[in-house]
């Protein structure tokens, strides 16, 4: 694994994306009676915190390291910013399920396909509420199945605390996008992972605790 103090050299790697084939979502879940129509995800959820993650982001088998803040700043849009490890700012975003608005970026960051791809995983990532139309068991989990236009969010929740442990988002055919949460309670990840299963990235946060 390459490893890298410097950010910049994750562009060249983004423009080696290549959608390729993914497993299957069929699955052998079990249908189960639906028992709630929405789920609301307590997780960056609570406006009176400041998330604060360190952040690896690999890529390629590249490496790039440093620091993800996230603040809720109304119901339906938080403020994101990514900086280096030494505190300069690379990134700053506000991001809700329908806008998204860049107040600050590196021109080596402004990039279409790093944007769109950030985009769609913090949005997935920050998204409070989910509407629900399927339900599914197996041995561990409930997972509940979320319309979100041609695509699909699946959210597992464990079946003894109800715990959110990971959302899976996929095409009718393809696994895109896995998130899975740490947490030792139901209410705030200590670290988050977000996997491509069509692209060789990897974004993983873990809670930055100031001492």
């Amino acid at each position: 694994m390459q490893k890298s103090t410097n950010p910049f050299l994750l562009i060249n790697c983004f423009w080696l994306l290549v959608l390729v084939s993914c497993s299957s979502v069929s699955k052998n879940y079990t249908p189960k009676e639906l028992d709630q129509t929405k789920i609301e995800v307590p997780y960056f959820a609570n406006s009176k915190n400041d998330y604060v993650y360190k952040t690896n982001i690999s890529v390629y088998g590249h490496e790039m390291s440093g620091i993800f803040i996230a603040k809720k700043i109304n119901y339906t849009t938080h403020r994101v910013v990514f900086t280096t490890e030494f505190g300069n700012k690379l990134l700053d975003f506000e991001i809700s399920e329908n806008d998204f608005k860049i107040h600050s970026i590196v021109s080596e960051l402004d990039r279409k396909i790093l944007i769109n791809t950030l985009k769609e995983d913090f949005r997935l990532l920050l998204k409070q509420d989910f509407k629900i139309e399927q339900a599914f068991e197996n041995e561990n989990f409930i997972i509940y199945k979320s319309a979100d236009g041609n695509q699909d969010n699946y959210l597992f929740l464990t079946k003894k605390e109800s715990k959110l442990e990971k959302i899976i988002r996929a095409s009718h055919t393809k696994e895109k996008i896995t998130i899975t949460f740490t947490s030792e309670n139901d209410s705030f990840a200590q670290k988050v992972v977000i996997l491509h299963q069509n692209i060789k990235l990897k974004i993983e946060l873990n809670y930055f605790k100031s001492e």
